[in-house]
């Protein structure tokens, strides 16, 4: 699991790539990219819930800090980092 610790500053906004069904868990940063790999099926919010307890535990923040600002059933999502 990547350590973004670094981005948990309030206001900050963290794009991700996420990619749903996956074999497993993970947070992978590549050329600056953050993606996210969950196993559960992106219905009902499940993949996003997944998302944000994944990104919240690699940034340190409580998951209630994280805002989904854009992105809620598309592949390509921003989030924001509550202070």
């Amino acid at each position: 699991m990547s350590d973004l610790s670094h981005l948990a500053r309030p206001g900050a906004e963290i794009s991700v790539r996420v990619t749903p069904k996956a074999s497993r868990n993970a947070i992978v940063v590549e050329d600056g990219a953050i993606r996210v790999y969950v196993t559960v099926v992106p219905e009902g919010g499940k993949a996003n819930a997944a998302v944000v307890k994944l990104l919240a535990k690699a940034l340190g923040v409580a998951k209630s800090r994280l805002v989904l600002i854009r992105g809620e059933t598309a592949r390509d999502k921003v989030f924001r980092v509550d202070g």
